[in-house]
Order: C-alpha cells, then sequence, then structure tokens
C-alpha cells in the first residue's frame, strides 16, 4: 500500500488552482503519495467549469494568479450547491488576506512555499477539511431523516386527531338523534348536555388536526368556535340568547384545553337554561386573559336571574359534579363573585 493512503482516501479527487505549473507538479506528486488524486488548473475559470462538472472533493486555492486573485474566484466557489471545502494558499504576509479568505467562506489556509512542510501542511489542512465537510453532509442527513420522521409522526397525529373528532361528531349526531325521538323533557335535557360535553372534547380535536398542531391549542380559536357551535344548537325562540367572547391568544396543552371546553361548556349550558326568563333574550359573555405570572383567568357571565351558590339544584346535579372535578383537575376551584347583577363564575389556574 502506498505510503499515508487509506481506502477512505481512494479516488478522491483534489482540485488545485495556480498559475504555476511547476508548483502544480511538485503538488501532484506529494498528494498521490498520500493516495490522492489531483486536477490541477491554471485559472479561475477553468476551476469553476470543472467544479461545475462535479467529483472534487476538495479545492486548494491560490492566492496570486494571472490578472486575478483568489479572492476574486473564491465567492463563486462558495456559492455553489454542496460546494466543495476550500483550502486558501497564499504567500502574503500579510494576515489580511488569510482572514479575508475565511470570511469568504474558506475551511482553511495555509502559507504558500516549496519546502516539504508547505505540502505537509497542505495535507492536513485537506484531511481536517474533507473530515469536517463529511461531518456536515452526516449531520444535514441525520437532520434531514429526523425531519421526515417528524412531518410522519404529525401526519399520523393528525390522521389520530381527524378519527378521533369524526367518531366524537358521529356520538353526539347519535344523541341528537336519540333526544329527537324522545318525550320527557328531562332525559331530553340530559341528552342535549351530554352532546354539548361530546362537542366540547371533539371540538379540541379538530382544532388539532386542522391547524397541524402537537399538544397545544390556541384558546381564542378554540373556544370561539365552541361557542358559536352551542349558541347554534341551543339558541330558540324559548332561549334567544347570544355569546361574546373575549380571549387573550393563549397556547395551552391539549388536556388542558380540553378541561377548560368541558368548564365553559357547562357554565354556559347553565346560563343559556337558567340566566333569563323563558322569552327574553339575553347576553352570556365568556372572558380568557393571562397574567404575568403565567396564570389563567376565566370569567362565564350574565345579567340574568342570579344564583345561589349551594343552594337546591336545577337539574339532575351532574353539571355541578363535573365542574368540581374539573376544576380541581386544573389545581383551582369555580368561584362566584356575589356582587355581579346576575351570575358571574370565576375560574383562576396556573397555564403550567
Amino acid at each position: 500500500m502506498t505510503e499515508g493512503k487509506t481506502n477512505a482516501d481512494r479516488d478522491i479527487c483534489i482540485l488545485y488552482i495556480d498559475d504555476d505549473e511547476a508548483l502544480a507538479r511538485l503538488m501532484r506528486k506529494n498528494l498521490e503519495r498520500r493516495g490522492f488524486k489531483l486536477e490541477w488548473v491554471k485559472d479561475g475559470a477553468s476551476g469553476l467549469a470543472r467544479l461545475a462538472e462535479g467529483g472534487i472533493a476538495a479545492v486548494v486555492l491560490d492566492h496570486f494568479l494571472d490578472n486575478e486573485t483568489g479572492l476574486d474566484i473564491l465567492p463563486n466557489i462558495i456559492a455553489m450547491k454542496d460546494h466543495p471545502p476550500v483550502i486558501y494558499a497564499t504567500a502574503s504576509v500579510d494576515t489580511g488576506v488569510a482572514v479575508a479568505a475565511l470570511k469568504a467562506g474558506a475551511e482553511d489556509y495555509v502559507l504558500k512555499g516549496v519546502s516539504p512542510d508547505y505540502f505537509d501542511l497542505v495535507m492536513a489542512a485537506l484531511e481536517q477539511g474533507l473530515e469536517r465537510a463529511r461531518f456536515r453532509r452526516e449531520t444535514e442527513q441525520a437532520q434531514e431523516v429526523i425531519r421526515q420522521q417528524r412531518d410522519h409522526a404529525e401526519m399520523l397525529l393528525a390522521e389520530v386527531n381527524h378519527r378521533i373528532a369524526n367518531s366524537l361528531g358521529l356520538v353526539g349526531a347519535l344523541i341528537r338523534m336519540q333526544a329527537s325521538m324522545t318525550t320527557d323533557q328531562v332525559a331530553i335535557d340530559a341528552l342535549q348536555e351530554t352532546q354539548m360535553r361530546i362537542n366540547a372534547i371533539a371540538s379540541v380535536h379538530r382544532r388539532l388536526y386542522t391547524n397541524r398542531q402537537v399538544g397545544t391549542v390556541q384558546i381564542d380559536e378554540y373556544l370561539g368556535s365552541l361557542l358559536k357551535e352551542m349558541e347554534a344548537s341551543m339558541r330558540d325562540d324559548k332561549r334567544p340568547h347570544t355569546l361574546k367572547l373575549t380571549s387573550d391568544p393563549i397556547n395551552l396543552a391539549t388536556d388542558k384545553v380540553i378541561t377548560l371546553g368541558l368548564i365553559v361548556s357547562e357554565l354556559v349550558t347553565n346560563a343559556f337554561k337558567y340566566a333569563y326568563e323563558s322569552g327574553v333574550a339575553g347576553q352570556i359573555r365568556v372572558s380568557v386573559s393571562a397574567r404575568k405570572d403565567n396564570v389563567i383567568d376565566v370569567s362565564v357571565e350574565d345579567d340574568g336571574v342570579g344564583f345561589t351558590p349551594g343552594g337546591p339544584s336545577k337539574g339532575t346535579g351532574l353539571g355541578t359534579k363535573i365542574l368540581t372535578a374539573m376544576a380541581g383537575s386544573l389545581k383551582s376551584q369555580i368561584r362566584y363573585d356575589g356582587t355581579h347583577k346576575g351570575t358571574k363564575a370565576l375560574l383562576s389556574f396556573p397555564m403550567d
């Protein structure tokens, strides 16, 4: 085996750009002895043309050329896609030349000469430059694999959320159909409340797959969509109420959004059913804001007949139990503002 030659070095082609033919012969002799193949051109135009053909692993570029310098050529090499590393060779004692070459994109530089040390320095610079280039390529390939796997995972997750939302929508439709075939008003109300709870959860999954989000949902968009669905479903001649949302654009973890959606859904449903006299139009307002200490404040209020906490339940009492359980999972509890005309339910919980 030739001295210094390894399997990794076989058929590695180095382009040498220099107008000194004698030095080019010496460069070829030294590099080929170490297992490299060298191609020589004497000007920038020829060098760029050869690079365009491909197959060049690295470039040794001389500073002083006929009618040009390596600094004139270097930007054109660096501008090429997947350009090879460039070792800049200069005989100038002006360190500014080396600095300019490095700033322009050269991998390294060596001080030019004809002694054996010069060729050893070129060889060392080439080996280091090729190793760094190999590392960059492998890193880019690994990052591309990671990107592809992430995109695939996000696509699968979106499909899962899409299927869950569709399935929950189907369950909601079956419950609505059951309610339409029932004459018992208590049963009808219970089925409608169940449908609202299912819709609150399904709406989160729809938001996840339509926005391609992973793990978080923007509260203002989610609640806006949820309240529109609730108003369209519950509003009638007996309850001609309107819903108004005021919310900061807050991104919140999916599990907390589902819990918050269920709480808001319960409170709004109660307000729709009990806040105002039959046939009297009223407004139900939902507000969500974030404090600087990462606490989220939520309020659901109306201007109706009012509500006495701890008083007898107007329905089955299931809604109150759900509110208590859901608020507890957010490490909080539902409070009521006794000074507010009508009913104002308050909830504060940590974002993290």
